[in-house]
């Protein structure tokens, strides 16, 4: 019997997260050619196609969904090996792929931030920012090292950490007829709003906190996501209200003017997760304690 070749590990698990040979090629630092001789070797050593065409690229088949899992740990238990070997974490020669899931908000505020820590210290590393989605817990067990952004139901053996709380600000462009009085809730809600919301929503608690008075506003226009939004506030007079306050610098760069929200809107946790196979993975631990960081410095206007 011929001994498996593990590294076929590794490009299946890479090949699954990224669905497309060019992709996995670029993380794997190899060749597409290579990527697409290992996905033919992948299939004969199965027994399954474990990956096909269609018009998102390459999607994985029920059995490989089924090993999905499976090969996730197998490499993750893999370089836990290894790691166990080093005695200390060198940063200057520390390769690897650290998957974010994270939203625009967080990206956009501490990204380049992040990345700008990662080029002193850890160089060779990259940092790779993958949207939210429908289950973000779920990408916990495999796609991503990082789950950031606002608390959710983890499960009970999620590891969590608070990063920061953030209250909200309303913005509009400078030069907005907003401000040429007191901003009241009356006045507020006589503009058109914008909603951001990635699951296409106009309501939130905003407009719970409105109709506690007797009052209602018009959503006009609906974002996935708060630089979307901003981008289409600095060339209207809509207004976007319960912005988060680290969005500010960004904000103000685009010629807008946050202002104090006249209604109470509860702050909002930002917090990290990630699952227990990476506690105590030493490169793991010290992105975590970067980010706990870069969070916590103050940010130039």
């Amino acid at each position: 019997m011929t001994s498996p070749d593990l590294n076929l590990l590794l490009t299946l698990d890479i090949l699954i997260q990224e669905g497309s040979v060019v992709g996995a090629a670029r993380r794997l630092n190899l060749s597409a050619p290579a990527v697409s001789r290992s996905l033919a070797r992948i299939r004969r050593a199965v027994g399954d196609p474990v990956l096909v065409r269609s018009s998102r690229g390459l999607v994985p088949t029920p059995r490989a969904l089924e090993l999905r899992e499976q090969i996730r740990q197998a490499v993750d238990q893999a370089q836990a090996v290894f790691t166990a070997f080093s005695a200390c974490l060198d940063l200057a020669t520390l390769t690897r792929v650290f998957t974010l899931r994270a939203n625009d908000v967080f990206a956009g505020g501490y990204g380049g931030r992040l990345r700008e820590h990662l080029r002193r210290y850890a160089p060779r590393a990259v940092l790779r920012f993958v949207s939210e989605g429908d289950d973000d817990t779920a990408a916990l067990g495999g796609e991503a090292d990082l789950y950031i952004g606002s608390m959710q139901k983890f499960g009970a053996d999620i590891k969590v950490q608070t990063l920061f709380t953030t209250p909200f600000l309303g913005v509009a462009r400078a030069g907005h007829a907003l401000f040429k009085g007191d901003i009241t809730p009356q006045r507020l809600v006589a503009y058109d709003h914008i909603s951001v919301s990635r699951r296409g929503r106009a309501q939130g608690p905003i407009d719970t906190a409105l109709a506690d008075l007797d009052l209602a506003r018009h959503v006009s226009l609906i974002v996935p996501t708060f630089h979307a939004a901003l981008f289409a506030v600095a060339d209207s007079d809509l207004i976007l209200p319960a912005m988060p306050e680290h969005m500010v610098p960004g904000a103000q760069r685009l010629g807008l003017r946050a202002f104090a929200m006249p209604v109470p809107l509860a702050p909002v946790a930002v917090v990290q997760a990630w699952p227990p196979r990476l506690d105590n993975d030493p490169a793991h631990r010290w992105l975590r304690q970067t980010i706990k960081q870069v969070c916590a410095a103050p940010q130039a206007a």
